[in-house]
């Protein structure tokens, strides 16, 4: 698969979470009728620097992977995608799954988890080297899924940003909240993600993200309403310098409006609207979006553009199949919103 990876330079970001192979039952059929499945790669932290590898950045992975078929198909397909993986290993343990059944009209899409014992979630990353890890990079990308798997990760999470903002990168953070995976456990994911959050950068988070974090409702109707929940954010956590995260508006199962958002302490920007008929696929959108602002501040745009960004390779990822957007600059910085021919 040919990608935009550069040969030199410094590694912009390295992830830091499970890559997961995705089993999607075919024709949006519910799992129980599943007669076979679809196989993609996937993983949020994963979805990010593949995502910004085809956009020419170099990135790498902090990942745990099996050996044997499912974890041999998923190395071999962040590599292809031009992820560096020279920071990741084989370790103990099954391949993280999850099952997909694409939703349909007005039926929403189901995800079921299958990661308990993985060579990631079973891993002892307490004696990982992240100063080694970090040398060169320039940004530590993490999500609240990683934390989201049990007190170990949870700590392994914390540990790797205190490293990050140690060795000088910036960190961001995708608040991500999976209700199941925290339920899995003894948890109390407010207080975990409230300390994950005072060490970040760039939060990806909206305002139920943010009433979650601070124990108080925020409405998500109209921008003032949404500055109102980013201003919240950042008295509470005053390290971040931009809160980013979407607006959409779910008419059918393959018919969405998406509008993007970058907020800083002293000014927020929204886009306009971006109508999605036709959806392909929905999963990895966040992913996508968090890797068009990230492509847009590390290469100096302006907040308006990276949010302009952000939204595109959001937008382009609804296209294709699969958990990853793997796209160009040029299909992302030529984005323009509207229906378009052939290209010859």
């Amino acid at each position: 698969m040919a990608t935009g990876l550069t040969s030199s330079g410094p590694v912009r970001l390295i992830g830091f979470g499970e890559v997961l192979t995705r089993l999607a039952t075919q024709g949006r059929v519910q799992l129980p009728q599943a007669q076979s499945l679809d196989v993609h790669i996937g993983g949020a932290e994963a979805n990010v620097a593949a995502a910004l590898a085809a956009l020419g950045h170099r990135t790498a992975m902090v990942s745990a992977l099996p050996r044997g078929g499912l974890g041999d198909g998923a190395w071999r397909a962040l590599a292809a995608a031009g992820v560096d993986l020279t920071r990741s290993f084989r370790a103990p343990g099954r391949q993280g799954l999850y099952f997909l059944s694409p939703g349909g009209s007005l039926r929403a899409s189901e995800i079921l988890y299958d990661r308990a014992g993985s060579a990631f979630a079973s891993q002892d990353w307490s004696a990982f080297d992240w100063s080694a890890a970090f040398e060169g990079a320039e940004w530590l990308h993490v999500s609240g899924i990683t934390p989201a798997l049990g007190p170990d990760l949870a700590a392994a999470t914390g540990a790797a940003m205190t490293a990050a903002r140690a060795a000088g990168l910036r960190v961001s953070f995708d608040g991500n909240y999976r209700a199941n995976l925290w339920a899995s456990w003894d948890s109390d994911p407010r207080t975990i993600l409230t300390g994950l959050v005072r060490q970040a950068d760039l939060f990806f988070a909206n305002h139920r993200d943010m009433a979650l974090l601070l124990d108080h409702p925020f409405s998500g109707d109209g921008e003032a309403r949404r500055r109102e929940a980013a201003l919240a954010g950042f008295t509470a956590f005053p390290n971040l310098k931009w809160i980013a995260s979407t607006a959409r508006h779910v008419e059918t199962s393959d018919c969405h409006r998406l509008a993007a958002r970058i907020d800083t302490p002293e000014a927020g920007f929204q886009t306009a609207e971006v109508a999605m008929p036709g959806i392909i696929d929905r999963i990895g959108g966040g992913d996508a979006f968090a890797a068009g602002v990230l492509h847009g501040l590390v290469e100096g745009a302006s907040i308006p553009r990276a949010a302009e960004l952000g939204l595109a390779l959001a937008c382009l990822k609804h296209s294709v199949p699969g958990d990853m957007a793997l796209f160009s600059r040029a299909d992302v910085e030529g984005f323009s919103g509207e229906g378009a021919d052939v290209k010859r």
